[in-house]
């Protein structure tokens, strides 16, 4: 079997992408942050002793996707053109549901600065958050959609 991220030695590599063509690469991911229903009423309500939660979450979250090279050791630094970061609000459930979408035009896909900026974003919920619940949880980190590329359109199918 042969693993792009290792040479023929078995030593780790960053994968040559340099004879790749540029295409407009684009990756959304999400993840789940669940909470009381009193959390994410304070968070609605601003509320929360360290301030505006998910302002402070977005930010976090599309500096995480900037600096994907930097926490994941063999991607490759990317020139990101446009970064955003959701959030889906579910009181009944007591969840946000965070999205991250990534897009720049490369040689490479852009999946792992969205499932980063997703899985920050999600963590600073929980930093923000924590002195009022320290039972909030953070799970369901993934990609929902990606294009670009040889590999084409993927797409989560409901459910998956």
């Amino acid at each position: 079997m042969n693993f792009n991220h290792f040479d023929d030695r078995g030593n780790a590599i960053m994968v040559d992408v340099s004879g790749k063509q540029e295409t407009l690469r684009t990756a959304t991911a999400a993840a789940e942050v669940h909470m009381s229903g009193k959390v994410l009423a304070a968070i609605q309500n601003s509320a929360i002793a360290k301030g505006d939660v998910l302002g402070v979450a977005r930010l976090a979250g599309i500096m995480a996707a900037k600096r994907t090279p930097d926490l994941i050791p063999l991607s490759h630094p990317l020139s990101l053109h446009s970064v955003a970061v959701e959030f889906e609000q579910d009181s009944a459930a007591g969840k946000i549901v965070v999205q991250c979408t990534v897009r720049a035009f490369e040689r490479t896909g852009v999946e792992m600065e969205a499932m980063t900026g997703a899985a920050v974003a999600a963590l600073t919920i929980y930093d923000m958050c924590k002195g009022s619940d320290k039972s909030i949880s953070i799970g369901d980190i993934r990609l929902l959609y990606k294009e670009g590329g040889k590999s084409g359109v993927y797409r989560r199918e409901a459910g998956q």
